[in-house]
């Protein structure tokens, strides 16, 4: 279940973007960012990216994360779905613990299916988010 998780929030992470300000001189490569510089990272946009991922990174596949996050990816700083280094959300792991725990209860009881009527459009409105909702059939086990 961790495994799908993390893909999940790969593909779909709930903040597509964000941003930072540079707080010292920093260089990047040849690039240099002087303080004050505000950046956006795409998170969305590097969770996706063949050169950090593979030739599959737009495929579901949560087997790329059986070894952790460390090894599903080129680098170690290409899964954000939570942000990144001292400003990473605090809650995470409340996040996953509740995800986890709430699927668990659901699969218990009950086997699931898309509807027909489900039509894919991630929608941005703060976080990432179905556009039409998730429209699925629940089956009592």
């Amino acid at each position: 279940m961790t495994m799908i998780l993390y893909e999940v929030l790969r593909l779909y992470p709930p903040v597509p973007a964000f941003t930072r300000v540079v707080s010292e001189e920093t260089r990047v490569g040849k690039l240099s960012l002087p303080a004050g510089t505000r950046i956006g990272i795409p998170a969305i946009l590097v969770h996706r990216d063949p050169q950090l991922w593979g030739d599959d990174a737009k495929d579901f596949n949560p087997q790329r994360f059986c070894e952790g996050i460390s090894k599903a990816a080129k680098s170690q700083a290409s899964y954000l779905p939570f942000g990144w280094g001292p400003k990473i959300c605090i809650g995470q792991n409340f996040a996953l613990l509740e995800a986890k725990m709430a699927l668990s209860l659901i699969l218990q009881n009950f086997s699931f299916e898309l509807s027909p009527s489900y039509t894919h459009a991630p929608f941005v409105v703060l976080t990432l988010q179905p556009q039409f909702g998730t429209h699925i059939i629940l089956h009592k086990l």
